[in-house]
């Protein structure tokens, strides 16, 4: 045996032998992801919805030396929390905006509910609520991945409480069961998300998120979801993931661009492959999906007032891969609403 062979293969051993470690000191979170520490103070948001009283979780963090006047709301994606939007909450508050981030009803640190319709509209009519509990008629709606989809609904049908939307990588830039991904009932995709851990979700964010390139700043963020499998109540966090991936998939929202009123800045990371279905889809249909570099071109022409911003070299989390490139963009963007 070649004698420079033992190190290696001891330092191979070692590491081997680390792995189960390193799984067991993962860290796991209660339902409302209890244990997990956000960036700011975590307030409540109580209301009656669906004949029961539910708790919306967020964040109102006031702008940071001279006020603006503007208040910006930033939507969650599915796989994300109120809490991944830290870097882009500080640039916004030291800009002057007051920035509300909540956790969605069925997410992170919100009710968890046994029993609720999950619709965009549903979450829609929730945040209106919730910025009305806060004195707030008018305010830019950001959304990313999930969250964008719902900030489309939120203009929709709010469109005089709008100043301006903004769409980072919305999901829903393409009608995938139209395209041909076949329909997964609840109880399936409930089987599946029975299986997620830390190691499935880096998986797939790795390949659809961030071009087969990963940074050690994203397992915090990893971390934060896969806890919440880890848990206690891995079945609850299981089976509302399972209702909201069958809300994404039967309720398109790109049908209806045309209608979207209001200003519209489109935050388009190129390298993006996000197509929710496409692992159970027929190969030639899954192969055409998710193309966010065509896909954000194409809702640019789609929305009425839509300005394109394209990072060509960025995917998924434009803000978590390259926030200082994305965040001069959103500055940039935000200063000319009209």
């Amino acid at each position: 045996m070649n004698s420079k062979s033992v190190p290696s293969m001891a330092l191979a051993a070692i590491l081997a032998s680390l792995a189960p470690v390193q799984a067991e000191t993962r860290p796991a979170y209660g339902p409302q992801l209890e244990g997990f520490t956000y960036p700011h103070p975590v307030q409540r948001f109580e209301f009656p919805s669906q004949r029961q009283t539910v708790s919306m979780a967020f964040m109102d963090i006031a702008p940071e030396g001279q006020a603006n006047g503007r208040t910006v709301v930033l939507l969650h994606g599915k796989n994300f929390c109120g809490a991944t939007w830290e870097s882009t909450i500080r640039t916004l508050t030291q800009a002057g905006f007051r920035v509300i981030a909540p956790d969605q009803i069925g997410f992170c640190s919100s009710t968890k509910p046994q029993a609720y319709q999950f619709s965009f509209d549903q979450l829609a009519a929730n945040t209106r609520a919730l910025l009305a509990s806060r004195g707030i008629e008018r305010a830019t709606i950001l959304g990313h991945s999930m969250g964008g989809m719902l900030a489309a609904r939120y203009a929709l049908n709010y469109p005089q409480t709008v100043e301006q939307l903004v769409l980072v990588n919305p999901l829903g830039l393409e009608d995938w069961q139209a395209e041909g991904v076949p329909y997964a009932t609840i109880d399936q995709l409930y089987q599946g998300e029975l299986r997620t851990n830390f190691d499935s979700i880096k998986a797939y964010q790795l390949r659809f998120y961030y071009n087969g390139q990963w940074k050690a700043d994203y397992d915090k963020w990893v971390a934060m979801q896969a806890g919440m499998y880890a848990g206690p109540a891995k079945e609850i966090v299981a089976w509302n993931q399972a209702q909201t991936s069958d809300m994404i998939f039967t309720q398109p929202v790109v049908h209806e661009f045309g209608r979207i009123e209001v200003p519209t800045l489109l935050l388009i990371g190129g390298k993006d492959r996000t197509a929710p279905g496409a692992n159970r889809a027929p190969a030639d249909v899954a192969q055409r999906l998710g193309n966010y570099a065509e896909l954000g071109r194409r809702a640019a022409k789609a929305i009425p007032r839509a300005t394109l911003v394209e990072f060509p070299e960025l995917g998924h989390s434009p803000q978590v891969e390259a926030p200082d490139q994305f965040h001069q963009a959103l500055l940039r963007g935000l200063s000319n609403k009209n």
